[in-house]
């Protein structure tokens, strides 16, 4: 373990008393109105990151022109801004399907038209100018593959095409038969491995041609926003760590992956816990003390550039304080 990394069992401890926190001063996840600019940054970071795992080279200024204001910025293939879009789109559906869901819903966790409307929406716009080279006019975005997919570099090896619908209703089925352990958080088995395995099985059956990887994070924040917690974001220097958890996965070993995911959601538990119950002067992620004047980028630029009075701990977080931000603020555009 790095030095200074907290253990696994420190990590779901941490997540455990700050989903215990977020009920108890918040009374649950705050709604996209409630807390806007933060569903607004972890909308750009989750679009962002994502797609890099996939090997979308925009960087995060782009994202954020490019979902906000609809403007290209930057000299990248039409192909990888279409990529950010379609999952903007989607993780925009997904957030509001899983706070306010349609009168069509029936209370489930998660249903087959969710995953097959997920993946639609994040593929549909760059389907346009990209198809998958193989892809029939039945595997269109949306619609499950008819191909077989050759094994993976680790072993693995999809399911045959005919298997996947029953395979997807079964997965979907698992996910609901385990929803009141999930929002209970109980079982002999720590719930973020419970929620690892779900992502494991979900990427084994690989439902679609192309796109599985976007599709199976964005159906795991629609299951973790539902339950009432926060989405995950996979940053993008964490592929290898994501791949390799997943092969562990694939074994029956889901620490390492349901580890991930729990540090993921306790960073994200952060910006929605910490702004409401820090003092002034006290030291926090930059990500807790992000607002409407500024994203989680312009205040990382500004630590790193001396501008904000911040600290860079070991474990490679920045950190401030909400006073150093007020500061920053009022100094801001003043010659230095």
């Amino acid at each position: 373990m790095p030095r200074g990394r907290p253990s696994r069992a420190t990590v779901y401890l941490r997540l455990e008393n700050g989903i215990a926190e977020l009920n108890d001063r918040l009374g649950g996840l705050p709604s996209p109105k409630e807390a806007e600019f933060i569903w607004s940054d972890i909308w750009h970071l989750e679009a962002h990151h994502s797609t890099a795992l996939e090997g979308n080279t925009l960087v995060l200024r782009e994202v954020e022109a490019l979902l906000e204001q609809g403007r290209a910025v930057g000299a990248k293939p039409l192909k990888e801004y279409l990529e950010v879009q379609g999952y903007g789109s989607a993780a925009r559906w997904v957030y509001r399907q899983a706070l306010e869901p349609g009168d069509w819903h029936g209370g489930e966790l998660l249903t087959v038209f969710e995953v097959r409307q997920v993946h639609a929406r994040a593929m549909a716009p760059v389907w346009e100018v990209a198809p998958h080279p193989e892809a029939t006019d039945r595997e269109a975005p949306g619609m499950f593959r008819e191909h077989d997919i050759h094994p993976f570099d680790d072993g693995m090896k999809p399911p045959a095409w005919p298997l996947v619908p029953a395979m997807v209703t079964g997965w979907v089925e698992s996910v609901n038969g385990i929803a009141e352990r999930l929002r209970s958080r109980t079982g002999s088995t720590p719930w973020p491995e419970r929620l690892a395995a779900l992502h494991q099985g979900f990427e084994q059956i690989h439902p679609f041609i192309d796109g599985n990887g976007r599709t199976g994070r964005l159906l795991l924040n629609l299951i973790l926003v539902r339950l009432g917690y926060p989405p995950v974001i996979i940053l993008k220097r964490e592929r290898p760590r994501y791949l390799n958890a997943l092969q562990r996965a694939d074994t029956g070993d889901y620490g390492p992956l349901g580890e991930l995911l729990a540090r993921a959601m306790y960073d994200n538990l952060n910006r929605f816990v910490v702004p409401n119950v820090a003092g002034p002067a006290r030291l926090v992620p930059l990500a807790a003390l992000v607002d409407k004047e500024f994203s989680l980028a312009a205040l990382r630029q500004a630590a790193q550039r001396g501008r904000l009075d911040a600290v860079h701990g070991p474990d490679g977080v920045w950190r401030s304080t909400r006073k150093a931000v007020q500061e920053y603020k009022r100094n801001k555009g003043k010659r230095v």
